[in-house]
């Protein structure tokens, strides 16, 4: 096992893989085609920095390498089973990009020492967890770490789809990872069980989708959707809950940052309908919730307590 990847292990990642940084041409000719037919919906910021998002040699001037990192996010507790639902990325204290991030900085830096001060750019961003235009799960894929399912996450033989990926950008050449191939078959269990219809073969309609609709837009949720939600109040793990690799890989994580928010586990139907401000900003000020805002989270809310009467 290379330098890399047995330290992205020893700092608490799950599961690393390096690829050569180059266009991403297949890519840029797909996303270009899914933006033109609206499918990422009001989030404006996916039609800017195209280059940069398809091209790691454009957004850090003098990479070579793409260091790809999964941490497990599975939990060990779910929530109870009548309670207005949360997904499972959301369910810890700590917001996972602080959590990801933390550790890519300690990797970074054993590799700064490893390799020289030169291999990091110091004049652009380099290390990233859903902040820049990176197509993180495009990266996964292509440093060997699983294939990209047509519920359009990543899949990880051993872990199934519930991780995070971070990404480190490196000015240097590697050994790299062979990518995987795909292995859904003729399984339509993710797109079957939408019950929006967000997903048509392997491509993810955003307006559609109850995890855009619940924290992503800014606008009311649509009636036609209203009473698809499934009792989601933020987030969605359906398409993720029925994939059989998931059934299969999907296992506990050992990661103590990712220790759960009380609340989340322990309360009911009541507790969440009588969710107050204060409330909300004491127990999630610092999980991923918190990226919905209160006054959404509370809409959600509302929404599925009314077409639950």
């Amino acid at each position: 096992m290379n330098f890399i990847k047995q330290t992205a292990l020893s700092v608490g990642f799950d599961a690393c893989g390096i690829a050569k940084a180059e266009a991403l041409i297949e890519d840029a000719v797909f996303m270009k085609k899914w933006l033109v037919e609206g499918n990422h919906a009001d989030m404006h910021y996916l039609d800017r920095n195209f280059e940069k998002r398809i091209n790691p040699q454009v957004l850090v001037p003098g990479c070579k390498s793409v260091v790809a990192v999964l941490l497990n996010y599975f939990p060990k507790q779910k929530q109870k089973p009548e309670s207005p639902k949360v997904a499972k990325y959301a369910y810890s204290i700590t917001d996972y990009h602080t959590v990801l991030k933390l550790k890519l900085k300690e990797l970074e830096q054993k590799i700064g020492i490893k390799y020289g001060d030169d291999c990091i750019s110091t004049s652009h961003q380099h290390l990233f967890v859903d902040s820049a235009p990176v197509l993180e799960r495009r990266w996964a894929e292509r440093a060997g770490l699983g294939w990209i399912g047509k519920h359009t996450q990543l899949i990880h033989p051993g872990l199934g789809s519930y991780t995070f990926i971070g990404i480190l950008m490196l000015n240097i050449d590697l050994e790299y990872d062979l990518p995987i191939l795909p292995h859904c078959g003729t399984c339509t269990k993710c797109m079957d069980a939408c019950p929006t219809k967000a997903i048509e073969n392997g491509t993810l309609n955003a307006r559609r989708c109850i995890s855009y609709l619940t924290i992503e837009s800014k606008n009311a949720i649509p009636v036609e959707f209203q009473s698809k939600l499934s009792d989601y109040i933020l987030g969605c793990d359906i398409c993720a809950d029925v994939c059989p690799w998931n059934t299969k890989w999907a296992k506990q994580n050992s990661h103590a940052e990712l220790s759960p928010v009380t609340n989340i586990l322990e309360w009911d139907k009541s507790e969440w309908q009588n969710l107050t401000e204060e409330n909300y900003n004491s127990n999630f000020s610092y999980s991923a919730i918190k990226r919905a805002g209160f006054s959404k989270l509370k809409q959600n809310i509302d929404v599925i307590t009314k077409n639950n009467l």
